[in-house]
């Protein structure tokens, strides 16, 4: 009978090393925090000399493609600027997401990383043959 992969390592390392390995990715990414500070006054993009375009200036071009597609909706130019104001706003928002790590002891930190990397190892050795 072959193991896990279909090598001659074993289909009970394979699991040990996958729980280890989703436990220790799950600890990483629970202990991360997402801030914005996305709003209408903020500036998405910085346009020559200090000039700041904000949310609310991208939406005016929106809300024109908008009404450019329900008065045409063949009208390309509408979809166009639509779109890209569309894009332009998407792009602004995850632009402006931090991610910062929750306060955590060394140990929690310790135990995370073991979890994690020590589970990719005895993944990654389940799958080789011997």
């Amino acid at each position: 009978m072959r193991g896990a992969g279909g090598t001659s390592g074993g289909i009970g390392s394979f699991f040990l090393g996958v729980i280890m390995l989703c436990g220790g990715m799950y600890l990483l990414l629970s202990s991360i925090v997402i801030r914005t500070h996305f709003g209408f006054g903020m500036r998405l993009y910085h346009v020559g000399g200090g000039y700041g375009l904000t949310t609310g200036m991208i939406m005016f071009p929106f809300m024109i493609g908008v009404g450019m597609i329900f008065y045409n909706s063949k009208n390309i130019f509408g979809w166009i600027v639509a779109g890209g104001s569309l894009l332009g706003l998407v792009i602004g928002v995850i632009a402006s997401i931090n991610f910062t790590f929750k306060q955590m002891t060394l140990i929690d930190l310790i135990i995370v990383l073991v979890l994690t990397v020590g589970g990719l190892g005895i993944l990654l050795r389940s799958l080789k043959g011997n």
